[in-house]
């Protein structure tokens, strides 16, 4: 197991290391003049060539990286004019709009998202993986159709259509919620998760369809291996039995899913977020792909990959706990 987890330690470090290679090509060494867009459309020739040398744009190309690197793993200290700034580790840069660093921009945005990702991961496992279980123990009855008509409704309806529809009935029709309004969880935790309950549900209902139908084909597939079935001939009870034995495998792909399902909310939860007015990551990766921010651009999406990747190898570890034959021997 510690071969493994070294391992799976050492393919996380070069993934990151391939995501910020291609995210510096895409948007720094792409077509365009970066320090014409930090400097201003305003700004005369002599001052973008001022600007490109600060930048270090005339260095060769893997200069230029090694310092965006450098600046991520050790921090930066920036050139105001009238003095200097210190960016500490990990610098993800300066705005080019507001001169403000990337980290403080993001590091105000990533709260609100984090708090609707991870609390939506928990009502979608929830709702997602005991339904699915009911449904697989209740085969051929009318308790698994309905559940099955549930899960298919809930894969078809986009997300902004399930947000809408909880806003309608839950805000303006039986007025049992106010209308969403992001409050930190340190500033009032009883009115954060009131107003994050309409947000997480709208995500949460759309993948715990997903999840539901896993759960249950992958119990259905695990009830149905040999091992489970020589149980059963000793005659050990139903319930211990899918508690103890089948359920155990049955989460394996469970596991894996939800890493890449909460990666991907964490960097995509653009849609809920406009809907209920959460000032998060989305939000603010669309402002400043409006505005050209190039460095904000480059540190949302770091941030973003960031996690996907941390969540992607905790899932391993998860997956090789609860399947000790993925452990190579």
């Amino acid at each position: 197991m510690t071969r493994f987890l070294l391992r799976r330690l050492i393919q996380a470090a070069l993934v990151l290391l391939v995501v910020a290679a291609v995210l510096y090509a895409a948007f720094y060494l792409a077509p365009g003049d970066a320090a014409r867009l930090a400097c201003g459309p305003k700004c005369s020739t002599a001052q973008v060539d001022q600007i490109r040398v600060h930048m270090g744009l005339n260095d060769p190309v893997y200069a230029q990286f090694w310092h965006f690197l450098r600046g991520v793993v050790a921090g930066h200290t920036y050139s105001t004019g009238t003095g200097t700034l210190r960016c500490p580790a990990p610098c993800l840069g300066q705005s080019y709009r507001t001169g403000e660093l990337v980290g403080h921009i993001v590091g105000e945005e990533l709260p609100a998202t984090a708090s609707l990702a991870v609390g939506a991961m928990v009502l979608w496992l929830i709702l997602g993986v005991g339904t699915g279980l009911v449904s697989a123990l209740r085969r051929g009855g009318i308790t698994e159709r309905l559940l099955t008509a549930f899960t298919l409704a809930g894969v078809a309806t986009p997300v902004f259509i399930t947000g809408i529809l909880l806003l309608l009935v839950f805000c303006s029709w039986l007025r049992w919620l106010p209308y969403p309004q992001y409050v930190p969880l340190t500033a009032d935790p009883q009115q954060w998760m009131w107003n994050m309950l309409l947000p997480w549900f709208a995500l949460a209902l759309v993948e715990a369809a997903k999840y539901a139908r896993l759960t249950r084909s992958a119990l259905l597939e695990t009830l149905a291996e040999d091992h489970i079935r020589t149980f059963r001939a000793y005659g050990v009870r139903e319930r211990v039995l899918v508690r103890r034995h089948a359920l155990r495998g049955a989460l394996a792909p469970v596991i894996a899913l939800t890493a890449l399902d909460l990666g991907t909310v964490f960097g995509g939860a653009l849609l809920t977020e406009t809907l209920f007015g959460i000032p998060g990551l989305g939000r603010q990766l669309v402002q400043s792909v409006q505005l050209k921010d190039v460095p904000v651009v480059v540190g949302i999406m770091m941030v973003t990959g960031f996690a996907v990747v941390v969540a992607n190898a905790l899932a391993d570890v998860l997956y090789a706990l609860a399947d000790r034959r993925v452990v190579p021997a």
